[in-house]
């Protein structure tokens, strides 16, 4: 008798090539995968609720995977642990659920957080993990632009080329940008998001924040449904997958 479980994961984004398990590269699948085989005995393969790019970290990233020698589950989440030393991956909670679960089908939204810090100073502590810009910035511009592109949209300006998803049509249900002393932080939530949405979406922001554009050229270039409108792309550094909803959750 098989057992699914459900997987809450947390990662540091920077050794990876993303997500999604590739040749020959060090990817978060990947070595979820290889912790879970050591522990099963035999391959497995685990589903995550995002494909997140390289470099891009998570704080709570859903995923599943079926084991065909169950276990009792107060033990799996040491023992994934355990068997995923020294990555910098860890798997936060593990719950068992039906095997009809899918982490990514079944998802019902997606919040993403993205951290700037602005400072002139180069970053110690957090490099990699935020992206620093050594200028101030304007919130308040910011989110009179974040304005226009909550709801449904056709987001092909903020779309990557690479984008597999079959309509660039998506409903942001929240955008919000704020400030933390010297922090700026945007959180944004959807069902789901195109291929470097997030991104997209912060590098055109910092645009109106440091007085380049007004906050109406959100909407135009929105509007424009062009890729070559979009400001330039924010790097992978500052952002986290921070929340997978499902519908037996808030």
């Amino acid at each position: 008798m098989s057992q699914r479980l459900r997987l809450l994961v947390e990662y540091d984004g920077r050794p990876y090539y993303g997500w999604q398990r590739q040749d020959g590269q060090p990817t978060v699948q990947g070595a979820l995968e290889r912790a879970a085989a050591k522990l099963d005995g035999q391959p497995v393969v685990v589903q995550g609720a995002g494909r997140t790019d390289a470099g891009v970290h998570a704080t709570g990233q859903v995923a599943h995977v079926t084991l065909q020698k169950p276990r009792p589950v107060r033990k799996l989440c040491d023992a994934l642990n355990y068997h995923l030393r020294p990555d910098p991956v860890a798997v936060l909670a593990v719950e068992e659920v039906d095997e009809s679960f899918h982490a990514r089908f079944d998802a019902t939204g997606r919040a993403y957080r993205y951290i700037i810090q602005t400072r002139r100073a180069h970053l110690t502590f957090d490099k990699g993990l935020i992206w620093r810009i050594p200028f101030e910035i304007d919130v308040h511009a910011m989110q009179e632009a974040a304005n226009h592109l909550i709801g449904e949209h056709d987001f092909s300006t903020f779309r990557d080329a690479a984008c597999q998803a079959k309509s660039p049509v998506k409903t942001l249900d929240t955008l919000e940008v704020f400030r933390l002393a010297d922090r700026v932080e945007i959180t944004t939530t959807a069902r789901s998001f195109l291929h470097r949405q997030v991104r997209s979406i912060t590098g055109s922001l910092v645009e109106v924040g440091r007085g380049m554009r007004e906050p109406a050229w959100m909407k135009e270039i929105l509007e424009a449904r062009d890729r070559t409108a979009c400001g330039p792309v924010a790097p992978a550094d500052g952002l986290y997958l921070e929340r997978v909803m499902y519908g037996d959750q808030d």
